[in-house]
């Protein structure tokens, strides 16, 4: 990077524009998930959300609040949500720890990356084939 370039900074708002998450740099990893937890999450065939460590939080701005629910394994997962709108906007995991998730849809860009891979890919839905270069994880 040369001196005059900047670092990345994209910002995640809820739909009511309430809730704002803003990060630098890149994220770890772009993914998909299609479990039924995801599903229901984000009432569609599956969630599309960016990894990215904390340290990457520059704002973080406006009410919100909890869901916490409990994996197969009995770990922890937090989904944040604007109390206005119900936008879930990120989420935190016991196993994921000093990193968030991001709802890429808050970020409002069509072309950001797309995942590197799909994690529970069985239960996804019949009509969505990935491309051939996005992993496929059961």
């Amino acid at each position: 990077m040369t001196g005059a370039e900047k670092p990345v900074v994209r910002t995640a708002r809820c739909s009511c524009g309430s809730l704002k998450l803003s990060l630098r740099g890149a994220p770890e990893r772009v993914y998909a998930c299609a479990c039924l937890d995801c599903q229901k999450a984000t009432g569609s065939a599956f969630s599309y959300r960016a990894r990215y460590r904390k340290q990457a939080i520059i704002a973080d701005d406006g009410e919100r609040r909890r869901f916490r629910r409990f994996t197969d394994k009995g770990r922890w997962m937090d989904q944040i949500f604007c109390p206005n709108c119900g936008t879930l906007i990120y989420m935190e995991a016991e196993v994921l720890d000093e990193q968030i998730v991001v709802s890429i849809g808050c970020f409002a860009e069509p072309d950001f990356a797309p995942p590197a891979a799909i994690f529970w890919s069985r239960r996804r839905h019949g009509w969505y084939e990935p491309k051939p270069e996005i992993q496929l994880v059961e």
